[in-house]
C-alpha cells in the first residue's frame, strides 16, 4: 500500500493534477449554457473523465519531452520525470493509458466528440514543441485549454456554436496571459537554453504589457460570449469579477515577481470556479 500511495503521489506531482481547475470550470460552463441548466449525471461523469485524461495526457507528454530541459533548470530539476522516480517507460505507459481513456470517454459521449478526440490529442501533444522554435507557445498553450468549452458544447449539442467559440477564445487569451506571467520565472534560463518564450526574447516589460493585452482580449471575448449566448445579470457580474481578479493579478506580479506563484495558482484557480458559480446562478 505504501508503494501504491507513493506511486500515486509521484504521478500526481508529475501532472500537477490540481491544475485541472483551470479548464474544468469552462467545460461545465459550456455544458450548462448548452443544456440551459443541468445536463445530467452521465455527461457529468464522462466530462470529468474526458477532462482528467486529456490533461493527464497533455502534461505527461510535456514532462516526457521536456525532461532534458527540466533536468537543467533548478526550478524543475526535482520533478518525478527528471529525478528517476518515474522512468521513461512508465511515463509512456501513462501517456498511452490517458490517451485511450480520453478517446473512450469521447466515444461514449457522441460521434462528433469521438472524431474530434484525435485532432484534440494532436494539439495537446504539440504544445511542448512550440517553445523550442516559436514564442507563440504561450498562445498555443491557451489554445490547448481553450478547447475545453468547445468540448463541453459538443458533448451536449453535438455541434460547435458561435458562443462556444467566443468562450474558447476568451479562455485561450486568459491562459496565454497568465502563462506569460508565469514564464517570467524562467526568463534567464530560457535565454541561456535558447528557448522561445516571450520573456527571454523581448524582456519583462514587453511580457507584462502583452499579458495585459491578452487579458483584455479575454474579457472582450467573454463579453461576446455572454451577449451571443443571451445570458443575464449574473453572467455580466461574472465579467466584472473576472476583470477585478485579473487586475489584482497584474498588480501583485508587477510589485514583486516572487508573487508569481500566488497569482498563477490562487487567483486563476479561483477565477474559473467563480465564473462557473455565476453562470449557474444565471440559469436558475
Amino acid at each position: 500500500m505504501q508503494r501504491l500511495r507513493r506511486a500515486l503521489r509521484d504521478f500526481n506531482e508529475l501532472v500537477m493534477f490540481k491544475h485541472t481547475v483551470f479548464s474544468l470550470p469552462f467545460i461545465f460552463i459550456a455544458m450548462i449554457v448548452a443544456a440551459k441548466g443541468w445536463f445530467g449525471w452521465r455527461l457529468l461523469f464522462l466530462g470529468l473523465v474526458a477532462a482528467a485524461t486529456a490533461r493527464n495526457f497533455a502534461m505527461g507528454v510535456n514532462r516526457y519531452l521536456d525532461r532534458d530541459i527540466d533536468a537543467l533548470n533548478p526550478r524543475t530539476a526535482n520533478r518525478p520525470s527528471v529525478d528517476g522516480r518515474i522512468d521513461e517507460k512508465k511515463q509512456l505507459l501513462f501517456i498511452a493509458i490517458n490517451a485511450l481513456g480520453f478517446v473512450v470517454a469521447a466515444y461514449f459521449i457522441n460521434d462528433l466528440a469521438f472524431w474530434l478526440s484525435f485532432p484534440i490529442l494532436l494539439i495537446l501533444a504539440a504544445y511542448s514543441y512550440f517553445k523550442r522554435f516559436s514564442a507563440t507557445a504561450h498562445l498555443f498553450l491557451g489554445l490547448s485549454l481553450g478547447l475545453a468549452p468547445i468540448a463541453g458544447v459538443v458533448a451536449v449539442e453535438a455541434k460547435i456554436t458561435l458562443w462556444s467559440v467566443m468562450l474558447a477564445l476568451g479562455v485561450m487569451f486568459w491562459v496565454a496571459g497568465f502563462d506569460l506571467l508565469y514564464s517570467l520565472q524562467d526568463m534567464e534560463f530560457d535565454k541561456k537554453m535558447g528557448l522561445f518564450s516571450v520573456p527571454s526574447r523581448y524582456g519583462a516589460g514587453c511580457t507584462l504589457f502583452l499579458s495585459k493585452i491578452f487579458h483584455a482580449l479575454a474579457l472582450l471575448f467573454w463579453l461576446l460570449f455572454v451577449v451571443e449566448a443571451k445570458l443575464g445579470f449574473f453572467a455580466y457580474a461574472a465579467l466584472i469579477v473576472a476583470g477585478a481578479m485579473l487586475f489584482y493579478e497584474h498588480r501583485i506580479v508587477e510589485r514583486d515577481f516572487r508573487q508569481i506563484d500566488r497569482a498563477f495558482f490562487t487567483v486563476n484557480g479561483y477565477l474559473g470556479f467563480i465564473f462557473l458559480i455565476f453562470i449557474i446562478l444565471d440559469t436558475l
